[in-house]
């Protein structure tokens, strides 16, 4: 799914026209026991309770896709009896009304989602008519043709409020507050079926976590088995490796500017379009051919990125399907540039006043600087007559 299709679909919750049919719920305690259960039509529960329901949904779709939001697929095999996606197709389209499907999802969540506390499972099914688009982009809600039938689930921690003094205002005292368990955002979710290409698609889901690097892989292995794809962290050190190992001496202060400058250039022409920048084992070939490495290093390239790839316990095949998002591999707000002892940040706009010399032997990093510089706040003026 891309921007587009998220935003579409995360549109639908909202107070005045909620797609949403049904609504389960299980609060599980530490020990993993199901303390309650709750089952009902959504458009049943009191306004102020389904609005706090619509925004945790909401946050399930909300983040960067690449980083929160993971675009999954899933193996064939799993499409058959007794596979995971066969399993979800079922509960859709159950609609959430068998019980034992119902209590066999919990299950399985309670038994392979790790959380040490309290927390609270949302499941809610829901159905959207999906209107035809003009060709100015203008929605035709009379124009319905296919309807997005799908569930979303939302695994939110309970935690209990902090001990605090209150006015009681019945009393006219001041007192310590009763402290309650409260539903907290989720930490992770998906949404299956995918909704791409503004259409159901079976084969595929969308996952969310709200910390990129607690994907909790053992909950996805077990409830999707999709072939996870490098959090964002793992991103960008494998794709640091492979530039450090594929350019070995080359890789200098210049060449890595300029691979760092070209995704930049890209992240910046596409920033209009609804799919992120992503760059393929080719697309990484083609930015180190294009830094002005030797053609030597470039020779080198897939000898290193089979190497690192190892390293990250991968098979053949999904070495080469390994994608990279453009803005895990690099910081397109600024550059970075750190020695042992000094951190110096840059925007991408002006790292062309940041280059390397040697004098006298020594390397050293230089910086262009205008006549506005500060020194913990207080400006200075810079000292030009030592050089004159």
């Amino acid at each position: 799914m891309n921007k587009k299709e998220i935003a579409e679909i995360k549109k639908l919750f909202n107070k005045n026209k909620c797609h949403v049919t049904r609504l389960c719920g299980c609060y599980v305690d530490a020990e993993k026991n199901v303390k309650t259960t709750l089952k009902q039509a959504f458009l049943s529960l009191e306004e102020e309770e389904m609005f706090k329901y619509i925004n945790i949904f909401r946050g399930c779709l909300s983040g960067t896709i690449g980083k929160n939001l993971l675009n999954l697929e899933f193996p064939t095999e799993q499409e058959y009896e007794g596979g995971t996606q066969e399993f979800l197709l079922k509960l859709r389209d159950s609609r959430l009304r068998d019980d034992d499907i119902i209590e066999e999802f919990y299950d399985k969540v309670i038994a392979y989602y790790d959380y040490p506390e309290n927390y609270y499972i949302i499941l809610a099914h829901a159905a959207y008519d999906i209107p035809g688009i003009t060709s100015d982009g203008m929605a035709m809600d009379d124009a319905s043709v296919y309807v997005y039938e799908h569930i979303i689930c939302c695994l939110c921690p309970v935690k209990l409020e902090k001990s605090a003094l209150c006015y009681n205002a019945e009393a006219n005292t001041i007192e310590t507050r009763v402290r309650d368990w409260m539903v907290d955002s989720p930490l992770h979710g998906f949404l299956f079926p995918a909704f791409n290409d503004r259409n159901t698609d079976i084969h595929a889901m969308l996952y969310y976590t709200k910390k990129c690097e607690n994907m909790c892989p053992e909950f996805m292995d077990n409830m999707f088995a999709c072939t996870k794809p490098l959090t964002s962290k793992n991103q960008n050190i494998t794709f640091s490796s492979i530039i450090e190992k594929t350019l070995g001496e080359e890789c200098n202060f210049e060449t890595v500017m300029a691979i760092h400058d070209s995704i930049n250039e890209m992240i910046e022409e596409q920033k209009e379009l609804p799919e992120p920048v992503v760059f393929d084992k080719a697309d990484v070939k083609r930015l180190i051919e294009s830094s002005g490495a030797s053609r030597e290093k470039i020779e080198t390239f897939e000898r290193s990125y089979e190497n690192v790839m190892q390293n990250e316990v991968r098979s053949e095949d999904e070495a080469e399907d390994v994608k990279f998002v453009a803005t895990n591999i690099t910081n397109h707000r600024k550059f970075e540039i750190k020695t042992a002892d000094v951190v110096v940040k840059v925007s991408p706009e002006q790292s062309h006043l940041v280059e390397t010399r040697v004098i006298d032997g020594i390397p050293y990093l230089m910086i262009q600087i205008n006549e506005h510089v500060e020194l913990n706040g207080i400006a200075v003026r810079p000292d030009v007559s030592k050089n004159e």
